[in-house]
């Protein structure tokens, strides 16, 4: 049972070390926004993001271009998460507190991998908690799965318990704006402090 385990954890390491190499592998291209870069992003970032279309907290169906009015820092988690996704989510919701300090309009976005436990009322509840500029997604099994791949995020359900079940999942935060889409991705360890000067520095370069 212990080589099965520990066969099974190097597993999902090879996969989250796949995607990270996958998302920040540099190609050739121009780059507006490479000044303000702390990643080197693939292809400046033009193959990450795309439309989506998913169920708000109210219930309403939204789109992309409804969600991205501003910049938005936008995480992929899931609201019954113990301990990684209320960090990064706190983070986010602080560093748009910062920008908003510096005269910077941006939302924090959440979007949910763990469509059967996160219905609207959930995530509505979880988004009124954390920040009052956030909004959070959920959708159909499907709808979820579209928007994960546009953004090149990896999860998946951990077998065992029906109810209390974990989602493997990648942490990345993504800036995606209005007129240009996805601009720059943050790691966990990034500060509110150092996502705030990076986001101000690519919104002025946009």
């Amino acid at each position: 049972m212990t080589r099965i385990l520990a066969i099974t954890a190097l597993a999902v390491f090879a996969i989250f070390a796949g995607f990270t190499l996958w998302l920040v592998w540099p190609e050739p291209g121009d780059d507006q926004f490479a000044e303000c870069r702390k990643s080197r992003v693939a292809g400046g970032g033009g193959s990450i993001g795309g439309p989506f279309t998913l169920i708000d907290g109210a219930g309403a169906e939204v789109t992309d271009s409804d969600v991205f009015a501003k910049p938005s820092l936008l995480y992929f988690g899931y609201t019954y998460c113990p301990d990684v996704c209320p960090l990064d989510v706190a983070r986010n919701a602080d560093a748009v507190d910062l920008l908003k300090e510096l005269g910077y309009d941006s939302q924090p976005v959440f979007i949910s991998i763990d469509p059967e436990r996160d219905t609207p009322e959930v995530v509505a509840d979880y988004a009124e908690s954390l920040h009052e500029d956030m909004i959070a997604l959920t959708g159909s099994p499907d709808q979820v799965k579209a928007a994960s791949k546009a953004y090149r995020t990896y999860y998946r359900k951990r077998d065992g318990d029906e109810e209390f079940y974990l989602v493997d999942h990648s942490t990345f935060t993504y800036l995606v704006m209005p007129e240009t889409g996805f601009a720059e991705f943050f790691r966990r360890d990034a500060t509110p402090e150092q996502v705030a000067e990076a986001v101000a520095c690519l919104v002025d370069a946009s």
